[in-house]
Order: C-alpha cells, then structure tokens, then sequence
C-alpha cells in the first residue's frame, strides 16, 4: 500500500504519504491572540493528528518579521525557540514531523503596528485590506525579508522544526504575478524578475540552514471549468514549469502544489462541495510538472477518500498527498487504513460550515461531522463505567452519532426510525445543487453502526414499542417543517418545502416560495433548475443570510442566473385565488404586491419535535433539533448527540 510507505527527502524521512496541509484554525490562547500556534487547544489538535497517524504536519502563516498582531505564532527572535521546541517534541513523539509555513504579509505591518498604536485602527484595516505592499516596498527591504526568513530558519531548526515551507501567496504571490506585479526594477516585469524574491529565499535558507529541509507552497491559477482563471496570485501553468524547474535549482525538496490564493478569495483553495470538480489542483497539473522536476511532489486540493489518495501515489501523479478537511474530519484516517478499517475512515462532505466558515465568521476551526474537532481537550470517549441498554429514538444525524458514540463506549444500542431509512433531514438536504455531497455523512454511518453493534430497526415506531428493557433512551427525532396560519396556508396547491425536496410533492409553473432563509434559498435553486418559474418572498434584507461566506456567493449566482425573483423586507399577508398577496417595506413606505402562482412552498423555518414514549420509566436524553431552543444544523446535531451519549 503505498500510502503506508515512507518518503525521503534529503534529511527527513516521513513515516508515510499524508501530510495535513497549512490551514488557519484560529485556535486563541484566551489572551486575544486570533490563532495562538502555542494554546493547549492548538497543541492538542496538532496532537491528535499526529496520534492518528499523519506523518507530516505543516503549519500556516509563521511570520518571520514583526507584526502588528500580539501574537506567539511567529519566528522573530531566540525567544521562540522554546514554544517551538515543545510543538515539535509533541509531534516527534509519534514520529510526525513538523514543517512551518514561513510567509510575508502583503501589507505593511509596520505602518499598521504603528497606526494601531495611535489609535487610527480605520486607517490600520484599510492598509490590511490592500495587497499592494509588495509593489511599493523598496528592494533593499525586500532583501532584509530574505535575510530574516534565512535566520528563522536557523531559529526553527534549533528547536526541532524537521522542514520549512516557504510561501508561494501573500507577498510573494503578488510578485510572482503578471498581472498584480506593476514593479519596473528587478522584483518586477519579466518572469526572471517576478520570481527572484522567491528564488533568494530559499538559496538563503538553503545557505544558512543546510540541514533543514525545505518544501515550497507552489501556487498555481487554475482553469475553472467554465474556461475562467481562478486566483489571482501565482503563475499560471507556462510560467509554472519553468519555475519549478528554478526552485529546484535553488534547493527546494518537495513542491505542495496548489490553488493560488489569498490574493483572491479563500474559497479557492478549500471550496464547498459541487463547487470545484474532485482533486481540481492534481491530475492536470501534475503530470505536465512531473515532467520537468525530479523532486517529490505533494498533491492537495478535495481528495476525500482513501482509495483516491491510493491513486494518486500508485499512478506516479503525487509522492506525498496533503488531506486538510479530510484530516479534521477524522483524524484517524491513515490509522484505519493502517489496520484494515479503511471502511470506518469519516469522510468529509465539504461543507465548510465548521472549518474555514467557521474561521472566516472570527470563531474557531471546527468539523460538522467529527464533534471532537476544535474541542480536543474537552472530548473524547471513554468506556462506560456501567454498560446499559440504550434506545435512541430517530435516525437522523443526531440518533446516528448518539448511537455511535454509545456504542463505541460499549453499551448495547437499538436504533429506532420510523421511516424506511437513515438520514432523516439529511436526505432532503442533499437534494438542491451541489448538495448530493451530503450523502457521505449517511453513508458514513451506515458503514459503521452495524459494525459497531448497533441493532437499526427501521420502519419502527418506538412510542408503540415495548421498551421497558431499556434504563436509558435518547430521543433524537429532529423537527419538523413550520407553518405560518395566514389566511389560505391550507389551500390544496400550497406544500412545504421538506415535502417539495423529499419528492412527497411535485411543483411546476410559476412557484413562490414563502421564506428566503437557507431552506427557501435552496428550495428555490432547486425548482428553478429543474424548470419552475420562482419567486422567493422573505422578510429580512437578505437572501440566505445564515449561509457561510464560501458557499453563499454560488448560491445567490445561481439564482441570479435562473432569473429567480426575490423580494426582502416582504411579508406575506395572505394566499387567495392562486395569488399570493404580500407587503414590502421600503423605507417608510409599503407597497403591495399580487404574485399569481400555480404553486406555493412554505419553507419558514422549523419547529423541534419531541416524540413521546408512553409509560417508559428510564432515564430520557434529548439530542439535536428537538433538544435546543430553536432547531439548528448538523454540527450542533452532532456535538450534542455526542455530549449526551458520553453522559450516559
């Protein structure tokens, strides 16, 4: 199997092919410090990759000058040595080696610093939203860059770092451009120019730290499937080669090739799922740069499961295979390939709603589907101290991973579902566009709850069951779609949208839907793909608020492109005659408006459904939609299940 085989670059010998790649957790040590690399959270999470099996771990965004941030995360001085020295210890313990991603900032740290420390921060966040730092900085600062990353790397090595990866987008990204790059002297206009600030850094590096191994974030535009370029930092696949061939003149070991980005938008590198075609960064350009250099190449870039990974190592595409999302979604993947459990590997649905949402939203990185990613010092499972006999009731994703945490934790389970199959709310929300993805989070579970010793009995209504063997039950039976008691909500050609999605209830023709939050947004995407003519009616000012930043944009595109009408600060007053009649609000004026429809589709939120067991006398929990204030999504679906099945 070769992703079990170990990789030898000059000095370090990596026990196996899977690396997690530089991501942002934001991971803060309490201290107001955004991503503190040092935080117990942040060591614990490193930790946990390593403990599960990755070889190789590569952390983002290191600087190597100042800035304006009070943060730990950074190779400046002697001082970092012993931070630095105690994530490496921690990671070496399992025979995972460390790599930092050393970067430069495209603006003007110590303009900023010095704003921020005037109290001027609008003029601080204007300079931060800029990218063209490099474009104005002298030539002689740029050389004292190159100077300081060089002694970083001495400082990294002292404490234990195994490789350095230099940076291919922020700073360098925007020099390496032919179209961002606007400098006239010898940083700027001709390739051989443009790549002189990247090709210094690593003969510097190179020179003063000989021992250190050194990787380069090899940033490329790629050709989106519409013929668009995507990234605007980088080089395209030209320029690339004759690059690649430069670094590896200058010392580099291993090329990470991925999507340019940063000086773009962050989806382009970890886009949502549907977005981007599998692997979008590896086939392609792979090949035509395995044809130029000699040196290992690491692939990156919506590469899910493991037999991909297989693949791509057997066919010669990659010798090393970067998993980020993958990685946060069960961090045990190389683990279970190592034993045989390939089949129990969680495999991520790229949603982006814990992680990079989650990061972009200024919270913290965390995974919809694994409950223990972002908390690793909090949770984890332990046996049950006293095994007991457990029902969960629902099996949506909620019961699902009650039902799984119960069970690993070595009570007998019985999972009961009313209906004729798991997934509950999942189902229909893998119907829209782009969102067959989500399959995957049922898939995962119907792999490994029979395997795990949970008994699923389908079709089941557990209120007409006899349960008095059980001494605990977990009721996980989700929620229900909300209706609104305006008059002719109850007309015959008014459906909900879970019905419309489910298939339960056909629509056609001109369509409104009541509610433009992300139910009604993607009801309505899904209608006007499939022919409908839709209108979609909601009472805030935007469209799909809730919806991440990365996913949002496509959304509203695609919308926008199906000609979808959509009114905001709109109520609805009434249903009469197959028109809908409804009230916007502009300013201090409302204005009335008469939409004649052939259908309707309530899709005004959700209501939590507890389900009653009658005479069960054992202890009852409550997990996921039924168990909050209001109903939510699957990452709180998850991690309550999770809480609620490690206190039984």
């Amino acid at each position: 199997m070769k992703l079990l085989e170990e990789l030898k670059l000059k000095n370090v010998t990596f026990k196996n092919r899977i690396a997690f790649p530089p991501m942002t957790t934001a991971y803060g040590g309490g201290n107001g410090v955004h991503d503190d690399l040092f935080a117990p959270q942040s060591i614990a999470f490193y930790e946990r990759l390593a403990k599960g099996g990755t070889s190789y771990v590569v952390i983002g965004d290191i600087p190597t000058c100042n800035t304006f941030a009070n943060s730990r995360s950074k190779v400046t001085s002697r001082d970092d040595i012993p931070n630095l020295k105690l994530l490496a210890d921690t990671l070496h313990k399992y025979d995972c080696k460390l790599g930092l991603q050393f970067f430069v900032a495209e603006c003007d740290v110590e303009e900023m610093s010095r704003l921020i420390a005037e109290g001027k921060m609008a003029e601080a966040r204007a300079i931060m939203r800029g990218h063209d730092y490099p474009l104005v900085i002298s030539a002689e600062k740029i050389k004292e860059i190159v100077e300081l990353t060089a002694q970083s790397a001495v400082w990294a090595h002292e404490a234990g770092v195994d490789v350095i990866q230099v940076h291919g987008d922020r700073f360098n990204g925007v020099l390496l451009s032919s179209t961002l790059n606007t400098r006239t002297d010898e940083y700027g206009g001709s390739l051989e120019n443009r790549m002189r600030f990247a090709l210094e850094t690593v003969r510097a590096i190179r020179e003063k730290c000989p021992e250190i191994a050194i990787e380069y974030k090899f940033s490329m535009r790629t050709v989106n499937p519409d013929g668009s370029i995507r990234g605007n930092g980088g080089l395209n696949l030209e320029e690339s080669l004759i690059f690649a061939k430069e670094l590896e003149k200058a010392g580099v070991e291993m090329l990470h090739v991925a999507q340019a980005n940063h000086t773009s938008q962050s989806e382009d590198t970890m886009p949502p799922m549907g977005v981007q075609p599998y692997g979008f960064t590896t086939a392609k350009y792979l090949d035509e740069l395995r044809k130029v250099v000699s040196i290992p190449l690491c692939a990156v870039g919506r590469i899910i499961n493991p037999n991909t990974v297989e693949a791509i190592l057997e066919d010669g595409m990659a010798d090393m295979v970067s998993l980020g999302r993958s990685l946060l979604c069960d961090p045990d993947f190389v683990n279970k390939y190592a034993e045989g459990k390939a089949d129990e590997i969680r495999q991520c649905i790229s949603c982006n709603k814990g992680c990079l949402d989650s990061v972009m939203a200024s919270t913290f990185c965390q995974c919809s589907l694994n409950p223990e990613n972002g908390y690793e010092l909090v949770r984890e499972i332990v046996p049950a101290s006293v095994k007991k006999k457990v029902a969960v009731i629902g099996g949506g994703m909620a019961g699902m991973e009650a039902a799984r945490v119960l069970a690993l934790r070595g009570h007998d389970v019985t999972l009961y579902e009313k209906t004729y199959r798991l997934g509950g709310q999942v189902n229909i929300a893998a119907v829209p566009p782009r969102k067959f993805e989500m399959r995957r989070a049922i898939d995962n579970y119907e792999r490994v709850l029979p395997k795990y010793g949970v008994n699923i009995r389908l079709g089941c209504d557990a209120a007409k069951e006899d349960l008095s063997g059980y001494s605990d039950a977990v009721i996980a039976t989700g929620a229900k779609n909300k209706d609104i008691p305006v008059p002719g909500h109850d007309e015959s050609y008014v459906f909900s949208a879970w019905d419309v999605l489910d298939g339960k209830s056909i629509v056609f023709g001109n369509v409104a839907v009541i509610g433009g939050g992300l139910v009604g947004a993607e009801t309505a995407e899904f209608l006007a793909n499939i022919g409908a003519k839709v209108t979609i009616v909601e009472m805030l000012p935007t469209i799909a608020k809730d919806e991440g930043v990365t996913v949002r944009p496509t959304l509203m595109k695609d919308l926008e492109s199906h000609d979808v009408k959509m009114y905001v600060n709109t109520r609805l007053l009434k249903i009469e005659n197959r028109k809908v009649y409804c009230e916007t609000v502009e300013g201090d004026k409302k204005i009335e408006s008469i939409l004649p429809v052939d259908f309707v589709v309530m899709a005004v939120g959700a209501d939590g459904y507890k389900a009653e067991l009658p005479g069960f006398k054992g202890n009852i929990y409550y997990a996921g939609d039924c168990a909050g204030e209001r109903p939510s999504d699957i990452s709180h679906a998850t991690k309550s299940a999770y809480d609620v099945a490690c206190s039984i």
